[in-house]
């Protein structure tokens, strides 16, 4: 992402209807999946620091993040986020197993070989581990945000957990996700495309009330896409396992 997209998601991560819900989905996860407040913690792609925000606030002691970007570094040291480190997803400078959980939110989608990246997450993941992925979802999507995101692709979810598989982790569970708001999402994208409305970042569309609205039907979202396993969404969350290494 260029500097303007890092500053206008520097200003939205901590309030925004969607960096809050999100957060709310992966603590729920991470709590679901045992993992204690000890636990080596990899924060990849952290932009800035919107997933370390949420492990300060949980309480995790021992959080480290990376990120190819001076600019995203230099906003998670402003906030007291940290360390994060400078480096490459298909090539990061940690040792084998080093790791406890790894988080990859929105990040394989901007690399050339998603395939190299899902295995370096695998390599530095402990066996036991636990990856945290999302990915956004259907390209019919495609919008001003995956352009000044300078995404790659988007992904479904049956072909995204094959590539998971692919770096020898055990899927534990894989879902759609912000299904409730697909609809008005696809139309508000075609929209902004066809009025060629000119846009850093999709948060520039957002007022308190909006905010708050889009917040509630989040929420219910979050809570439900998981039981309902909706066959559609914006975004996909898989929770994989590194098997235990004889």
């Amino acid at each position: 992402m260029d500097s303007i997209t890092y500053a206008r998601e520097e200003i939205a991560e901590a309030t925004h209807w969607w960096f809050v819900g999100r957060r709310s989905l992966f603590a729920a996860e991470i709590s679901e999946a045992g993992i204690r407040a000890d636990a080596r913690v990899l924060d990849i792609g952290t932009s800035t620091g919107a997933n370390l925000r949420m492990f300060k606030h949980l309480g995790f002691q021992n959080v480290t993040g990376i990120d190819l970007s001076d600019d995203a570094i230099r906003y998670c040291e402003r906030k007291g986020f940290g360390p994060v480190h400078k480096g490459d997803i298909c090539a990061m400078p940690f040792a084998d197993a080093s790791f406890d959980l790894v988080l990859a939110t929105d990040i394989v989608e901007h690399v050339d070989d998603d395939t190299g990246a899902m295995k370096e997450i695998a390599r530095v993941l402990s066996p036991g581990g636990i990856a945290l992925i999302t990915v956004p979802a259907f390209l019919t999507l495609w919008g001003r945000q995956d352009q000044v995101a300078q995404h790659k692709r988007r992904y479904l979810r049956k072909p995204f957990a094959g590539i998971v598989s692919g770096a020898s982790l055990r899927i534990i569970k894989s879902y759609y996700f912000n299904y409730l708001l697909f609809g008005p999402i696809w139309a508000a994208r075609k929209l902004i495309s066809l009025l060629h409305i000119p846009l850093d970042h999709e948060s520039q569309i957002n007022n308190p009330l909006l905010n708050l609205i889009m917040l509630g039907v989040f929420r219910l979202d979050i809570r439900t896409a998981p039981i309902v396993r909706p066959p559609f969404g914006v975004s996909i969350l898989v929770i994989a396992k590194k098997p235990q290494t004889a």
